[in-house]
């Protein structure tokens, strides 16, 4: 059965990329296209887009693409720099998309795990290739690291209370499926299971430790601040704080540029002169969110934020 997954603010993304007909594009983090295929209709018959994906489903899916002006690799994102020096395309690259988090056909797909309402093996792994599964996590991490990952990751009050549930039930049977791990939660978390699923941001944390996440984001973002040309644009699409925190932070950090020491006696205008000249980017548009016809569409929309920067001049 296929999947379907509806691409996030696709027309904000498009224009924020300012796509050249003969330019070189990334898409970080294929899924099932939506992006990549609007990106290609854009290009010119020199124009180029590459796709990274380190998730199996995604990079076969990417097989209904016919086109030379497109390739993909099984790859994560945290591996852009890498991959854009295979490509000989350091420097050359004119804008990269990275639209983070679960896709709609892991969520969709009980077999993959991901979901705290459909019953499936307790799996989680963007890339089945590598450890750790969720059940691997839940059954072997201690109370001191559920904690933390519920606690950090999932941003859950509870995150203790979870984590000692968690450790006395697979005492007694170690923790195979969904639906299973989904209970234990919802039943140690105090209150109603309204509006949303007192799993949810376990089930959140515990994707985000099991891929670890976070940590990809960050070396994502490094890279593509080596890999872009001048003006050549970032644009990254988070669905929760943690990430879009990163994000936000990167950017500002980037843009930053050479701190001046207190005192020294510069104009506002040198000042500025100087931090042009240090700063690796520079912040274009964001945060952006789903129009309300779109979160109509796609309630998935409604907690997506874009944010876009370009690249300053090269030394």
């Amino acid at each position: 059965m296929p999947f379907s997954h509806i691409p996030v603010l696709l027309n904000e993304v498009l224009e924020q990329l300012e796509i050249k007909a003969d330019g070189i594009y990334i898409d970080g983090t294929f899924g099932r296209g939506g992006h990549s295929r609007e990106i290609l209709k854009r290009l010119g018959e020199t124009g180029r887009l590459y796709a990274l994906d380190r998730d199996e489903e995604a990079v076969k899916a990417a097989a209904q693409i016919d086109d030379p002006r497109f390739g993909i690799k099984r790859l994560a994102f945290s591996k852009l720099e890498e991959f854009c020096q295979e490509q000989g395309i350091v420097g050359r690259v004119d804008g990269i998309l990275l639209d983070i988090g679960v896709s709609s056909p892991q969520l969709d797909d009980a077999s993959r795990g991901f979901s705290f309402d459909r019953d499936g093996p307790l799996d989680m792994r963007m890339d089945t290739r590598y450890e750790p599964s969720a059940a691997t996590v839940v059954n072997t991490y201690d109370h001191k690291t559920l904690t933390r990952i519920f606690r950090d990751y999932g941003e859950e009050r509870f995150a203790s209370k979870v984590a000692s549930a968690i450790i006395r039930e697979r005492e007694k049977k170690p923790f195979c499926s969904t639906l299973e791990l989904s209970r234990v939660i919802s039943s140690s978390i105090p209150g109603a299971n309204v509006p949303k699923n007192k799993a949810t941001r376990c089930f959140q944390a515990l994707r985000i430790a099991v891929n670890s996440e976070l940590d990809e984001l960050s070396e994502a973002l490094e890279g593509a601040v080596r890999v872009l040309r001048e003006n050549g644009r970032l644009c990254v699409i988070s669905f929760h704080s943690l990430e879009d925190r990163i994000v936000k932070n990167f950017i500002k950090e980037k843009s930053r540029g050479r701190e001046i020491p207190a005192g020294v006696p510069l104009t506002f205008s040198q000042t500025e002169e100087i931090r042009l000249a240090t700063a690796t980017m520079e912040p274009v548009a964001g945060p952006i969110k789903a129009s309300s016809e779109e979160v109509a569409r796609n309630i998935r929309s409604r907690s997506a934020t874009l944010r876009v920067a370009k690249r300053l001049k090269r030394m």
